[in-house]
């Protein structure tokens, strides 16, 4: 069959594996029409017939016909079956090896280095390919070669990259895991919420039993004063169940939290000792029908009454009502958030310790609690509705570190200003944001682990005459797997940064860390949910049974994304803070201040420019390019934003009018700069990371992350002109490349989670 084009054009041969590569996905981009065809001129060797023919078949307009195809397909196997691919091996050295079926002048002028440089110069623009991609065109031994490259020894100690996962709270972790592997705590399918609840709440006070419900308390009541332990627990607890991890979050993070970072050494001595033991169960009763993430306008009243020096905590409208409060049917005290009101003036929100119910477990006087019923997932959790009719507590029950009421209703607080009292208050409780990411991942770990460890052991379809091939071997599926374990690695170094941030913030840096908080708990919950649901996908048929976890992982997650604050809401928060610390940073500028500022954006963009085309493989993975375009978008939007909203307030809308026209904006600028921040944190885990071979893999990972985060937003860099066309094909190959990489070491990668097998507990991940 190759003797037709021997004999009549042998000159095209070396280029039918680029031809093939070029033509594989249907488009031909117009830098690579442009080179084949500049480079076809410049060879002085190729007759008029072979050069008439590499122009037809490199015509953009005019796809190969299918015969054509196969046979460039057959014609390439036959060189391919007699490469030795124990070592790299491009398409250039394909095209060379087949020109030696050419005649012998032919072959003669091919095995030059300026033939070689031709054909180099065209697999640059096409961007890199590995021939491992093309798993067609090998031969079974080949590909059985390949296969055992894969199954080979990991490359890194598992065992040592968990401890680098899990940083300095180890030990706390293996602690929390070793308990969840006791049979008490083995998953069951419970359809029946009350008897899940139950089982919760049992869980819960083992939990509290060995003391990790009090942790983040100081010592004085049971605890260690350490608040990214108590995440690290939360974190683990997140593989197992999620409504033990919310239980637990409720009990001890919101409600405990409360009493602890609002309330003052009375309500510490009262309270945090039953409180981390569970001898009080309680409930943080925030959110109402009418106001979820608008804190500043719930409308439940505490009334102070001087003449009794008590408050009167009431529902005045329906819409005012506790709704959506987790622990509302096992709590026997309410944190109550409500509009404080003494001598006619409402001094905005408070909280407030309200009982609800005795140790018999009797409602108190004047609360009504409605049980939510069954949601979507989390029916361990008992949510519940509250309201109140005029209900009488102690004055002492307002929770006084931000403000006082003396007996004749006197009203005091060391913040004058409303509005920063308002917001330091709540900046207290930013813990739940830098928490509830952490197990949203945990979860999106277990989905991951459970469809890799299927897909390496389920096979289907194969060639004809040959045994199936594991579904984890088509490059589809370790594109749909690899990014999202790239990314899972990135985020545990990402919350981890926050982690350590929240718990050793000051008074300075609360503002940044709240903005961290954010945009981390936004951007990690978000993946949680696409995670789960590709890793489902993923496991077809077997992935809709209940007992391989998915349904409890999709459901129980899905609430991540609107609670501790509504994602898109928490993304325009921390826009908000973004566009604040920019204003700050550029308001002292002096002229030559704003002229190096302009002439760095003029270099920067220049710089920018000149690497659009660029696309060869140290380049590609390079970590200076990956964090130049990753700074380059944000400082972009950032500017754009502020730019927009400036122009929307000389044209005379206020401030909120000129908000709500760029909320889209400050989401993307608020994501951009999540992702930023994670690969920034990556990035600095690596360089952190002792053993070599631990960081030869975290790179690959941190390389896949970038490129795949650059290629889903592949069309603002093209507008941008940060990257041209063959760039992003370039890109977009050498992804499935890291995606084949990194498959080969998946196994490995997932083990270093560390999850419980009884937490992992799915039948197809065995």
């Amino acid at each position: 069959m190759i003797n037709m084009f021997v004999d009549t054009a042998p000159g095209v041969l070396p280029f039918l594996p680029l031809l093939y590569v070029g033509w594989a996905d249907n488009v031909l981009s117009p830098s690579e029409v442009n080179i084949i065809r500049d480079k076809i001129d410049e060879i002085d060797w190729l007759t008029p017939k072979e050069k008439a023919l590499l122009a037809d078949w490199s015509d953009p307009k005019k796809p190969p016909a299918d015969e054509l195809f196969d046979l460039w397909i057959t014609l390439i196997k036959d060189a391919v079956a007699d490469l030795d691919l124990s070592e790299k091996k491009t398409l250039a050295d394909l095209g060379l090896l087949m020109s030696a079926a050419g005649s012998d002048s032919k072959s003669l002028e091919w095995s030059t280095e300026t033939a070689r440089s031709a054909l180099e110069d065209i697999e640059k623009a096409m961007g890199f390919v590995d021939l491992g991609n093309f798993r067609n065109l090998l031969t079974e031994q080949q590909r059985e070669a390949e296969k055992a490259k894969w199954q080979s020894q990991p490359e890194f100690d598992p065992d040592k990259m968990a401890l680098l996962l899990d940083g300095k709270y180890h030990t706390t972790k293996q602690r929390v895991r070793q308990l969840l592997e006791d049979p008490i705590f083995r998953l069951e399918i419970m359809p029946d919420k009350k008897s899940q609840r139950e089982k919760i709440l049992a869980w819960c006070r083992l939990l509290a039993d060995q003391g990790f419900g009090a942790v983040s308390y100081p010592e004085a009541y049971g605890g260690k004063n350490d608040v990214a332990e108590y995440t690290a627990i939360f974190e683990v607890l997140g593989h197992h169940d999620l409504s033990l991890a919310v239980k637990f979050g409720v009990q001890f993070g919101l409600f405990g939290g409360s009493v602890l970072q609002l309330g003052t050494e009375r309500h510490h001595e009262l309270y945090l000792k039953n409180i981390g033991s569970l001898e009080l169960p309680g409930c943080f009763a925030m959110t109402e029908t009418g106001h979820g993430s608008n804190v500043r306008d719930l409308e439940t009243t505490a009334t102070y009454d001087p003449e009794t020096c008590e408050f009167i905590i009431h529902t005045p409208v329906a819409q005012a009502q506790k709704e959506y409060i987790g622990n509302a049917l096992h709590g026997e005290m309410a944190t109550v958030f409500a509009q404080l009101y003494t001598k006619g003036i409402n001094y905005g929100v408070h909280a407030f310790l309200v009982p609800i119910r005795n140790k018999k477990g009797e409602i108190a006087e004047g609360v009504a609690v409605e049980d939510c019923g069954y949601k979507l997932g989390l029916n361990g959790v008992d949510n519940g509705i509250i309201r109140f009719n005029k209900v009488r507590i102690p004055r002492r029950n307002l929770l006084d570190r931000f403000a006082n009421i003396d007996e004749a209703g006197n009203y005091t607080s060391p913040i004058e200003s409303d509005a920063r009292r308002f917001f330091t208050m709540l900046g207290t409780l930013v813990g739940g944001r830098v928490a509830v990411p952490k197990a949203g991942l945990s979860a999106a770990k277990t989905a991951i682990s459970i469809a890799i460890l299927y897909a390496l052991k389920r096979r289907q379809f194969g060639p004809e005459g040959e045994s199936e091939v594991l579904i984890m071997d088509y490059p589809s599926h370790q594109k749909r797997l690899m990014p999202l374990l790239a990314k899972a690695y990135a985020l545990s170094f990402a919350n981890e940064y926050v982690t350590s941030r929240f718990a050793g913030k000051n008074e300075e840096d609360a503002r940044e860390i709240e903005t961290l908080a954010a945009a981390l708990k936004a951007y990690g919950t978000w993946f949680t949910t696409k995670a789960i649901q590709e890793c489902r996908e993923a496991c077809g048929g077997k992935g809709y049974l209940a007992e391989n976890r998915f349904a409890a992982l999709k459901a129980d997650s899905d609430i991540f994304t609107t609670f501790e604050g509504d994602n898109v809401v928490l993304m325009q928060l921390a826009a908000k803070g973004l566009l604040t610390e920019f204003k700050e940073e550029i308001s002292d500028f002096s002229i030559w201040d704003w002229v190096g500022f302009l002439a760095d954006r003029v270099e920067s963009s220049f710089r920018e420019v000149t690497v659009s085309g660029l696309t060869d493989e140290k380049h590609l993975r390079s970590g200076d390019f990956h964090l130049e375009a990753f700074r380059f978008k944000e400082k972009e939007m950032l500017l754009a934003v502020g730019q927009r909203l400036k122009r929307f307030r000389k044209m005379g809308l206020d401030g909120y009018d000129a908000y709500i026209r760029c909320q889209n904006h400050l989401i993307d600028l608020a994501n951009a700069f999540a992702e930023r921040v994670t690969l920034e944190q990556f990035d600095n885990a690596i360089k952190q990371a002792k053993d070599k071979r631990i960081r030869t893999v975290l790179n690959r990972l941190q390389q896949l992350y970038a490129l795949d985060t650059i290629y889903n937003g592949i069309g603002w860099y093209m507008e941008k002109e940060f990257i041209g066309p063959a760039k992003a094909k370039a890109i977009r190959k050498m992804i499935e490349k890291l995606c084949l990489e990194t498959r080969q070491q998946a196994r490995f990668l997932v083990h270093s989670f560390q999850i419980p097998l009884q937490s992992l507990a799915a039948p197809i991940a065995f």
